[in-house]
């Protein structure tokens, strides 16, 4: 990898603010939507019509045995979506910058960081956004372009170049291949504007607007790379 070539040559600010605005547009309105979904109206009941009258000869009862009755089995609810236990209090997260756009991932969810000085090797036969494998201490690491699940509108094969770190990812066997590392920061529940539902963007926990940055769902993400689907379907 050649570390010299900074990221900002190949992917303008303006184009980087416009992309994460959209994020933040995108989490609002799901959130805007939610909120102000409108109360079921009631079904209007028709007035009971009442039958004429029926003379009927009524024959002689007879006696039988009175069948059991079958008590209906009950019906569990349906179960809630689990929520992550690091959404309910405050988390540590880490910032980090992917082709010139700054994401936050929940510190419980990573592994370690490695900086690649050597290269990676690549596999024949594989997806484009897969770059290859990484040695590790701990075995050989399969490296994912980040960029290009993240951002695959404004991709291009430059970003490959410039390309520092592999963030391996807690009970996975994958990193994520990031341009720079920035700081780690606590967050507040409050401060992130959560998805309200499933979207064009899977991998997007929700946005950050006091740090400006996109709170990746690892999980999420995991799910799409193990489906072998990329983002940029998803996106159209």
């Amino acid at each position: 990898m050649n570390n010299s070539l900074p990221v900002q040559h190949y992917v303008p600010e303006q184009t980087i603010q416009s992309y994460l605005d959209a994020l933040l547009q995108d989490a609002a309105m799901e959130l805007a939507l939610a909120e102000q979904a409108p109360p079921s109206q009631p079904v209007p009941v028709a007035e009971p019509v009442a039958p004429e009258p029926v003379v009927a000869v009524i024959p002689e009862p007879e006696v039988t045995q009175p069948l059991p009755i079958e008590q209906p089995e009950p019906v569990a609810p349906p179960a809630a979506a689990a929520v992550p236990a690091w959404r309910e209090a405050p988390f540590e997260a880490l910032l980090f910058d992917v082709g010139g756009l700054t994401l936050a991932v929940p510190l419980i969810s990573l592994g370690s960081i490695h900086s690649l000085d050597g290269p990676i090797t690549p596999l024949f036969g594989q997806p484009d956004w897969f770059l290859g494998l990484l040695p590790t201490q701990a075995g050989n690491l399969k490296v994912l372009d980040t960029a290009r699940w993240i951002m695959p509108e404004r991709y291009t094969p430059e970003l490959r170049d410039s390309l520092r770190f592999v963030i391996s990812v807690q009970g996975h066997e994958w990193g994520m291949a990031v341009h720079g590392v920035s700081q780690s920061i606590r967050l507040d529940p409050a401060q992130v504007k959560w998805r309200s539902g499933q979207g064009k963007r899977p991998w997007l926990a929700g946005t950050v607007i006091d740090q400006m940055c996109a709170l990746v769902d690892v999980e999420a993400l995991a799910e799409l790379i193990t489906t072998g689907k990329q983002a940029g379907a998803r996106l159209g």
